[in-house]
């Protein structure tokens, strides 16, 4: 896959993103993490027939807009509005994709579990690079089925 889906400039609109990042590159929910969320939700995406777009587009927006390394229970909601301020500028979605995307970052640390597989892929994205901040993914918080594989397989090494 190039750095282009449905004619965004991905690379551009990371660099206009990573540069605004208040926490430095070296966040545990910085520019790394966001690309381990990317990578997670396209080999999520894969078996759930999420919509790409959306998953690449919450990877790098969810934490964009975290004020520290802790609670911040409306980092979400900053980074949907975040995305919202950027669209049309460097990236259009359709509405329905935007109604994805907000709801995907607005609950994303909130909600358990949801009924629409990109959401549920945008999640368990998330949730599965737990690991960075000493938290073990838990597969009962997972949406899909490769998400709760994913998460059974890391406890069964963990046990090993």
């Amino acid at each position: 896959m190039g750095s282009t889906d449905q004619g965004i400039d991905f690379v551009t609109l990371w660099r206009t993103v990573s540069g605004q990042f208040l926490l430095g590159e070296d966040s545990d929910h910085g520019p790394d993490h966001w690309r381990r969320v990317e990578r997670n939700g396209l080999l999520l995406a894969e078996s759930t027939g999420a919509d790409i777009v959306v998953v690449r587009l919450f990877a790098l927006f969810h934490d964009s807009r975290r004020e520290n390394e802790f609670t911040d229970p409306d980092h979400g909601r900053r980074g949907s509005a975040y995305a919202s301020e950027l669209r049309l500028k460097y990236f259009e979605i359709t509405d329905r994709q935007f109604d994805l995307l907000e709801t995907a970052c607005v609950w994303h640390t909130e909600e358990k579990h949801h009924a629409d597989p990109t959401i549920g892929t945008c999640w368990d994205a998330d949730r599965l690079d737990l690991g960075r901040v000493g938290i073990n993914t838990d597969p009962e918080y997972m949406n899909t089925s490769m998400g709760r594989h994913l998460a059974n397989q890391a406890a069964d090494e963990r046990k090993a």
